[in-house]
């Protein structure tokens, strides 16, 4: 991935490590798909399922972006929706490059004191300036990475 110059490259550095690490969480999915992994049990419907962990971390890294354009007043930047779970397998690295395209620009001309000059409530309450939804974007497919191996690097039970 090799976005645009952006004014602020702090941006154009987490939207090259968001899709880093956004693809390299759908590898370790499809590892954990391969070995029948079972996530554990949970009343968290993004859990319900592989199939929905997958669509969960997908969902949210198109909702990251539509949330920083909606907050900066910038055009919508036209996301296709996440595809469901009995689709998203099968459309996985299709959307992960429809992503990264969709990430790539709408930042781009976004001055640097913008990213960090005020605070915004995402959509579950926390207040956020864009630079830190940035880092939260990066992370949390992190996250999901490091959850998915630890279950596949745990001893069977």
């Amino acid at each position: 991935m090799n976005p645009p110059q952006h004014r602020y490259n702090g941006a154009r550095s987490m939207i090259i490590l968001h899709d880093r690490y956004l693809r390299g969480f759908v590898d370790t999915w499809r590892r954990g798909k391969e070995a029948s992994l079972t996530l554990p049990e949970t009343t968290d419907p993004s859990y319900a399922s592989m199939q929905s962990l997958l669509r969960h971390v997908l969902r949210a890294a198109r909702g990251y972006m539509v949330w920083m354009c909606e907050m900066l007043e910038l055009p919508d930047p036209a996301i296709e929706a996440t595809p469901g779970d009995a689709d998203v397998e099968a459309a996985a690295e299709a959307y992960l490059d429809h992503l990264a395209q969709s990430w790539s620009t709408p930042l781009a001309g976004v001055d640097a004191a913008c990213f960090e000059d005020r605070e915004y409530r995402a959509r579950w309450g926390t207040q956020f300036s864009i630079d830190a939804m940035m880092e939260h974007a990066v992370m949390h497919p992190i996250r999901h990475e490091y959850q998915l191996r630890r279950l596949l690097d745990a001893p069977p039970s």
